[in-house]
């Protein structure tokens, strides 16, 4: 990163502690905020970590350079309309002990909707004073700039990457992009008033397993059909970024806050894949050459980047391609899977997942895959991983914690799922006079509060 004008200056001016003059009040124990303007406040940023998990053979240091262009206006496009900043906290005799990042994206606040802003980056040594001063500081930020509600630990970006609190199995290495913590920090959160917003479901399967009967079936029936699977070409990356586009601006519109993707940032997505990429493990379906699915792997990055310590600078470089050359990853993560809405619940996930187990198989290059995490309010893609016969790995929460006091928590809404909403339309007739505003009762985020209800009154009416 290179330091600008402001830091440099900065760092010239000197407090009595010897520190930048950017700092907080000191508490009774002696502690104290500092944030992040300087290079060298950065660097106690990116290396405070290593003093919690100096003894935990499972730690693997996030990559410096990934967590520096988050916080970068010129390379993060959420500072267009969001802010973002960190703090370090230090000790009386100046070592960091702490650090945090709060931030919020702008967003323009929608009927039914809060202002919701965020923190993470979350590290503190285990004291509870330590981890209120951080999190006061991040709570006081957010409701200035006019948030109603604050969710963490998250990132500054997408969801994929450095979102939710580890609270199951800390006996297994962290994966490539996602938090790592000590089980301690879960009571942090409880204490201050955080909420469970959601549960994050981590699954993984072994490679060897046979691909289920039911996929099997999807497969077979789709023969003939004009259907067809291939891999990535890694010399035309352009053509198949859009057809990644294409896919993925059909099967994600659905979803709330949905924002079509436009062609640079696809071409952006598969440039930053390729120098990671196996080729073998990315796949496209097409009908009639029409781009219609894709099933995204990649190596997880992080049974090689335990290699480089945390740093991908040129030596960093040299020793992640020599593992990657070695073949010392086993182990495939699975990225992103989608089906355009025209082409779900015809059997094409299971033509991409059988022609992963055939093509992949022959090859023994990997024995494990990891999911990327579902939600709990995600029933498709968590029936889809039960088919799968996947295996829980890891669970993550998110955290929320109410700023405007005078509003309720609620958790996150249920994604409807299609069966169950067909169902419930053709039982409208047995619904209790209340519900007698159809555009109301299925809106388009059918919450767990109602799809529980309308299944307590299909339980009474069965009595």
């Amino acid at each position: 990163m290179i330091c600008n004008i402001y830091s440099f200056i900065s760092e010239a001016v000197q407090n009595p502690f010897g520190d930048n003059i950017s700092f907080t009040d000191i508490d009774d124990n002696g502690m104290y905020l500092e944030e992040v303007l300087t290079c060298k406040q950065e660097n106690d940023f990116l290396e405070m970590p290593r003093l919690i998990y100096k003894n935990d053979p499972h730690w693997i240091p996030h990559i410096r350079q990934d967590i520096q262009k988050i916080f970068e206006s010129t390379r993060n496009k959420l500072f267009k309309k969001g802010e973002a900043i960190r703090w370090i906290l230090k000790n009386r005799e100046g070592v960091t002990i702490g650090r945090v990042a709060a931030f919020h994206t702008g967003k323009v606040a929608q009927p039914g909707k809060l202002l919701t802003g965020g923190f993470g980056f979350f590290e503190c040594i285990d004291d509870d004073e330590a981890a209120r001063i951080l999190l006061d500081q991040c709570a006081r930020w957010n409701k200035q700039h006019g948030m109603q509600a604050m969710d963490g630990p998250i990132n500054f970006g997408e969801k994929d990457q450095y979102w939710g609190l580890m609270i199951s199995n800390f006996d297994n290495p962290g994966t490539y992009g996602m938090n790592y913590n000590p089980a301690y920090y879960r009571r942090f959160f409880d204490n201050y008033g955080f909420g469970t917003y959601y549960e994050q479901y981590v699954n993984y399967r072994p490679v060897y397993l046979p691909v289920q009967e039911v996929y099997v079936r999807k497969a077979e029936s789709l023969k003939g059909q004009g259907y067809s699977v291939r891999c990535i070409d890694p010399t035309n990356t352009d053509k198949f970024a859009e057809d990644f586009r294409t896919i993925y601006n059909d099967a994600w519109r659905v979803h709330d806050n949905f924002k079509p993707m436009e062609k640079e940032q696809a071409q952006n997505i598969m440039r930053m894949l390729k120098p990671i990429m196996d080729p073998d493990i990315i796949y496209f379906a097409y009908y009639n050459n029409e781009p219609v699915g894709f099933y995204i792997n990649c190596p997880e990055l992080n049974t090689l980047f335990k290699y480089v310590d945390g740093n991908l600078n040129w030596w960093g470089k040299v020793k992640f391609m020599y593992h990657k050359l070695k073949g010392d990853c086993r182990t495939m993560f699975v990225i992103v899977f989608g089906v355009v809405k025209a082409h779900q619940g015809k059997g094409v996930e299971g033509l991409m997942i059988k022609y992963c187990q055939d093509h992949l198989y022959p090859l023994n290059r990997y024995d494990h895959v990891i999911l990327t995490w579902v939600g709990d309010f995600n029933a498709k893609s968590l029936k889809m991983i039960e088919n799968l016969e996947g295996k829980l790995w890891r669970t993550y929460i998110t955290c929320r914690v109410m700023l405007d006091k005078n509003i309720p928590f609620e958790r996150f809404p249920m994604i409807a799922y299609e069966p169950i909403k067909e169902l419930a339309k053709e039982q409208y007739s047995k619904l209790e006079p209340a519900y007698n505003n159809r555009e109301t009762y299925f809106r388009v985020n059918n919450t767990m509060e109602t799809i529980w209800h309308y299944l307590a009154i299909q339980f009474s009416n069965s009595k």
